[in-house]
């Protein structure tokens, strides 16, 4: 079966990839994205996934993966960290809920206590229904990012 994704550098891009790999400046896994691009390049040694894989100690899946971001979406692309589409979780606090925070933490503080604190703010916030459920970290998180 032939390969899906050609890698066809242009001379440009060659000359690029080449400093970056000659400098050695940048990150471990820049510099060996960029070995593998050279060694796969069709218009250069034209090596297979195999023999790049084994050359410089990755997976098979890896160099295909570089080929396939490189013709889809550039060097660029090819070399640096793929992008993280949607964050891991989603935010506790909105920008609502957080000038919720906020005001809450700027008025009184409850009776018989001199100031809030993080974990006074956190059930303050459940009570009024702003979240169901936030731990005392976060406040603390968010009330850093505001001043």
């Amino acid at each position: 079966m032939g390969k899906k994704y050609i890698v066809r550098l242009s001379g440009e891009e060659r000359e690029r990839l080449t400093a970056l790999v000659s400098k050695g400046r940048a990150s471990a896994r820049k510099i060996g994205h960029a070995q593998q691009l050279l060694k796969v390049d069709a218009d250069g040694p034209n090596w297979t996934d195999a023999e790049v894989a084994e050359a410089f100690g990755v997976r098979e899946n890896t160099v295909a993966d570089v080929r396939q971001r490189f013709v889809e979406g550039g060097l660029d692309r090819a070399l640096d960290r793929k992008q993280q589409e949607l964050p891991s979780r989603p935010r506790k606090l909105d920008g609502a809920a957080e000038a919720h925070l906020i005001a809450v933490a700027c008025g009184d503080p409850p009776e018989g206590r001199a100031r809030w604190t993080l974990r006074l703010l956190a059930g303050r916030l459940i009570e009024l229904a702003i979240v169901d459920k936030i731990s005392h970290e976060t406040v603390r998180q968010t009330l850093k990012k505001t001043n």
